[in-house]
């Protein structure tokens, strides 16, 4: 048989031995073998080849309705933007942690909240996805090191393991715009490692003094006593002044090491999430801002994120050859991890618990936007001169030295110190 009978052959014969069955399948090879020579698993082969090189059948179009109607994904939606545009993970959290309110607000029926109950983070990602695409700006540092005290402050880099809360990160977030010249509003953002719990307040500038006071005014507030912080290597921190408090207060007192981030990742989480992702990247510079600024860190927005906002926890994180997977603990918000730790303030913890009951997490929302549009309104108008607020006796002096030395540049004896036009040029 020659090799166009041969292809004939088996053009004729692929369909019906793979329609047959296996030993109609048998009887098929055994016939084709025998016409043309082939050994039966190179005719397997050639059948094989001519039903690839045949169009694919059409799929048919797998048809699903959707278990969640506009209705209920139109809540999801809004209650994501009144969160404060949380992980879907949270997100379902909040949905379990805020039913009462949202009963009020939306009036679901009983099965939209069931569906509302019932809906998956990965579903809730998939509905949001288009929403999330310009949520995302880099930051900026403006922090200075601090050279003081280093051989007295210990680095800590290893991770914290605590079950108690008191051990906090803190860290500064700098308000200077596109221009990091004179005075500006910075924002001390502190959390608590054992329970996620934060505490945030403006100071104008980053001056050894207002630092401290902050961080005394945070310390009367929080629900537990502190026992030990961790810092970077700022100058605001680095000081002889918040030395000076913490080992009168008992305080342990660590830092990261230089240029590593990954030391602080608890604080550096939350520079972006409770300070950057709200205020913004404008420049505040008035006394006016920062007083705002507070008005908003040390009410509304205080109790909204401790207990209102359900967050996850890092528990360990596996390898399995490149890959990695983090395993986190179930969302909860800083009060309730509070509340089953040891060492907490058990009266403030109450008093939380109760103030929590009475609130309206919708309400706080509603608040902390009409403060964050009368905080935007406050910021420093782009281009606009900066104007360098110096020592009345370091301006002198830099003056003194500035004219000393461009009379030292001039050819003209007569100008006793006064610059030349040659020196201007």
């Amino acid at each position: 048989m020659d090799l166009h009978s041969r292809t004939d052959l088996m053009e004729a014969t692929w369909k019906r031995y793979r329609q047959a069955r296996k030993t109609g399948k048998t009887k098929i090879l055994t016939e084709v073998c025998a016409a043309t020579g082939y050994h039966r698993k190179y005719a397997i082969g050639k059948i094989g080849k001519l039903e690839e090189c045949r169009p694919p059948k059409p799929a048919k179009p797998r048809r699903r309705e959707p278990l969640y109607g506009r209705d209920v994904l139109g809540v999801v939606e809004k209650i994501w933007q009144e969160a404060g545009y949380p992980w879907s993970v949270r997100l379902k959290a909040i949905f379990v942690l805020w039913r009462p309110w949202i009963r009020k607000r939306f009036r679901l029926s009983r099965a939209q909240e069931a569906a509302l109950l019932r809906i998956s983070p990965r579903t809730i990602d998939r509905a949001l996805q288009d929403k999330k695409r310009d949520k995302r700006r880099r930051i900026y540092g403006r922090t200075k090191p601090g050279v003081l005290l280093r051989h007295r402050i210990p680095i800590k880099c290893e991770s914290w393991d605590v079950q108690t809360p008191g051990y906090l990160e803190l860290d500064t977030v700098s308000h200077s715009g596109e221009n990091s010249s004179g005075l500006f509003a910075s924002s001390l953002n502190l959390t608590d490692i054992g329970s996620t719990w934060v505490e945030t307040r403006a100071v104008l500038g980053k001056g050894e003094k207002e630092i401290l006071e902050a961080f005394r005014q945070i310390s009367q507030v929080l629900p537990f006593a502190i026992a030990a912080i961790d810092s970077d290597n700022g100058g605001e921190f680095i000081n002889h002044r918040l030395w000076r408090h913490c080992e009168e207060s008992r305080i342990g007192f660590t830092r990261s090491r230089p240029y590593k981030k990954d030391d602080n990742a608890h604080i550096e989480q939350k520079n972006w999430t409770h300070v950057r992702r709200l205020i913004g990247w404008d420049r505040y510079d008035s006394p006016e801002a920062v007083r705002a600024l507070n008005e908003l860190y040390a009410q509304e927005l205080r109790l909204y994120l401790n207990l209102f906002q359900p967050s996850v926890k890092l528990i360990r994180m596996e390898r399995r050859g490149s890959r990695k997977t983090r395993r986190y603990d179930a969302p909860q918000t800083p009060l309730d991890r509070l509340a089953k730790m040891p060492g907490a303030d058990p009266e403030k913890i109450r008093n939380l618990q109760e103030l929590r009951a009475r609130l309206d997490p919708f309400a706080l929302a509603s608040v902390i936007r009409r403060k964050l549009d009368r905080i935007w309104k406050l910021k420093a108008p782009r281009g606009q001169a900066i104007v360098r607020r110096i020592d009345p006796h370091s301006e002198r002096e830099i003056a003194r030295v500035l004219s000393k030395t461009l009379g030292a540049k001039t050819s003209d004896p007569k100008s006793k110190g006064a610059p030349s036009e040659a020196s201007l040029e």
